[in-house]
């Protein structure tokens, strides 16, 4: 697989990470078919079982999402800065605590938005807490899923 080809997923992968913060952009989708399109344009061993491990933990994600209560994001006060700020929060813990990281990543970048918003910590806090019952833990369980199948791609490409 030529190096534009590993770009062109790459932008892809990228683009469904950042569709996972966007409502009704089907990120997940994009991160799966990006793997899918890299496994059928290399298909080595390894690019098949990134494909299969991202589908299994897709699945996963999804049976836990329909386990949590639905988005209602609007209604608990998000908009796109605090989108971005979780998005940046999330990836930045991600990347300095591999893995697990993105979980307080995420909850950290909602605090500093609701922090510089409302000014006080413990009014910060409490609008964390609504954040996260309104379809914060939904949108972090996509996130965070994208976040797992992006970086086996790479690890997959780099190492395998």
């Amino acid at each position: 697989m030529g190096a534009w080809d590993l770009l062109l997923t790459g932008l892809v992968l990228l683009f469904g990470l950042c569709g996972v913060l966007v409502p009704g952009v089907p990120g997940s989708w994009l991160v799966w078919a990006a793997v899918l399109w890299w496994t059928l344009k290399d298909p080595q061993a390894v690019s098949w079982w990134v494909l299969v491990g991202a589908t299994v933990v897709l699945f996963l994600s999804q049976v836990v999402r329909w386990a949590l209560p639905p988005r209602r994001l609007r209604e608990g006060g998000v908009d796109a800065e605090l989108l971005t700020y979780a998005g940046g929060g999330s990836f930045a813990g991600f990347v300095l605590l591999p893995v697990i990281g993105a979980i307080p990543g995420f909850l950290a970048g909602v605090y500093v938005h609701e922090r510089i918003r409302l000014g006080r910590r413990g009014e910060a806090r409490a609008a964390v807490r609504t954040v996260m019952r309104s379809g914060g833990w939904n949108l972090l369980t996509e996130l965070f899923t994208c976040q797992l199948i992006a970086a086996a791609w790479l690890g997959a490409v780099f190492f395998g």
